[in-house]
């Protein structure tokens, strides 16, 4: 199992979806919300994300189909 702390950039059309959740139960991930800001239109998060090496791809491949930006995050946003 490894963890990857990433920075999701959502468009305007998956804001009010349940994308999280969605990649958390279909690939098998635990994810956890350490940073966020959703408004209307807009929204980032920064989640760790926690699972299998083919799994944590196949999850960022789903992401990406669905439009949402993933960009690593080096350190921990919230700890320092």
């Amino acid at each position: 199992m490894v963890t990857r702390r990433v920075h999701l950039s959502f468009p305007r059309e998956r804001v009010r979806e349940p994308v999280i959740y969605n990649l958390g139960k279909r690939f098998d991930l635990v994810t956890n919300i350490r940073r966020a800001s959703i408004e209307n239109d807009t929204g980032w998060v920064v989640l760790e994300i926690s699972g299998e090496p083919d799994n944590l791809e196949r999850g960022f491949d789903y992401l990406g189909s669905l439009g949402v930006h993933v960009d690593p995050v080096e350190r921990d946003v919230v700890e320092g």
